[in-house]
């Protein structure tokens, strides 16, 4: 189709995964391509699992990126390489999506930033959560007044624990549960107030021998954040690593005149016992046998399918994303993961030195 975006994927494990499946389902708007990966028969696992035709395999992505014929570069890596791929995608003319964070430090974020202005491109930053339909719905009826005027909100992500060996080191990845897992409810919650945040105080389990259960990771297994905004709202954000059974999100609003409370990862219809097992329930849960809540299209649900074909609207259309899906957001939130570790290393309140 001549108004499909033409897409390169750079990295086929998890969030390539993730990714594709919404490419699936907006094939009229999207064409992957070329896939890139270290490993090309990850990128022929993708190619067989999708279906897809007229695809180029690439085991270097500097290469892939010179020689394909691409609109959009789709970064889907560790968190320390996104800001390379970004920076030399940027130099080719190319646009480019990021997956969170958006890198692992707040001077990686601002050259990626850069790159994206002075090539005149766009970087998008993959936060599903903005996307997911009981939180679209949820924010529906707060506009609607259905819980008056809004005071609280508590929200979190939390698992057992990363997959990624990457995931071990700050080096590699900048933190621990709160850059990893923090930022959805932090990217939810700025893009539900605009950026505009005016102070915060946080609590951290610390990493490696003072983690709660996690005593070889470097970044913290707990995380915690009380934070403020302009418009007079609180909010308590947690991330952690101490979860079994699966992934949790949850959303707890609060208002004047009634509450609201959102679980996007055990909410599906289905309540299944199960002696033998099942292939698969929910992300992250370590057995599925006994009882369990299968997911629904859990991918759908979690927002990453609608998330993918806003990014290819705007790319189609040259375009920014909605506010928490630009780079500009991806930045903020790094900014506040990073104060949420300097508030918890010095036991400080951080006021937000930006905010006019």
């Amino acid at each position: 189709m001549a108004n499909q975006v033409k897409v390169l994927i750079v990295g086929a494990a998890f969030s390539a995964d993730l990714h594709m499946d919404g490419y699936s389902r907006c094939t009229d708007v999207a064409k992957i391509v070329a896939i890139c990966d270290k490993a090309t028969d990850r990128a022929h696992d993708i190619i067989k699992r999708y279906g897809l035709t007229d695809v180029e395999v690439y085991d270097d992505a500097y290469k892939a990126i010179d020689a394909v014929d691409c609109d959009v570069v789709d970064i889907c890596l560790p968190n320390f390489l996104h800001h390379d791929i970004a920076v030399y995608a940027f130099s080719k003319g190319k646009n480019v999506i990021t997956e969170k964070p958006i890198a692992t430090t707040l001077k990686d974020a601002e050259e990626m930033l850069e790159a994206s202005k002075k090539a005149g491109k766009k970087l998008y930053y993959a936060e599903d959560w903005l996307f997911a339909p009981a939180l679209n719905k949820a924010l529906e009826l707060v506009k609607e007044g259905a819980i008056g005027e809004q005071t609280y909100v508590r929200a979190r992500e939390c698992h057992c624990g990363s997959h990624s060996p990457f995931a071990q080191k700050i080096e590699f990845c900048g933190g621990g549960s709160m850059i990893h897992l923090g930022c959805h409810p932090i990217g939810f919650m700025l893009a539900m107030k605009n950026n505009e945040w005016t102070e915060l105080v946080a609590m951290t389990s610390g990493g490696l021998e003072n983690n709660m259960w996690h005593k070889t990771m470097e970044g913290e297994d707990w995380a915690a954040v009380m934070i403020k905004f302009k418009d007079g709202t609180s909010a308590l954000l947690e991330a952690n690593y101490l979860a079994c059974g699966g992934m949790e999100d949850s959303i707890e609003i609060y208002g004047k005149e009634g509450k609201m409370a959102v679980d996007l990862t055990f909410s599906s219809p289905i309540q299944l016992y199960s002696i033998p097992g099942v292939e698969y329930t929910v992300e992250k849960a370590e057995i599925t046998t006994g009882w369990s809540r299968p997911a629904v299209d859990e991918k759908y649900n979690l927002g990453y399918i609608g998330e993918i074909r806003h990014f290819m609207e705007c790319v189609r259309d040259n375009k920014d994303a909605k506010v928490g899906l630009r780079g500009v957001d991806g930045l903020e939130i790094l900014k506040v993961v990073n104060y949420i570790y300097k508030s918890a290393k010095e036991g400080i309140k951080i006021v937000n030195p930006d905010l006019k």
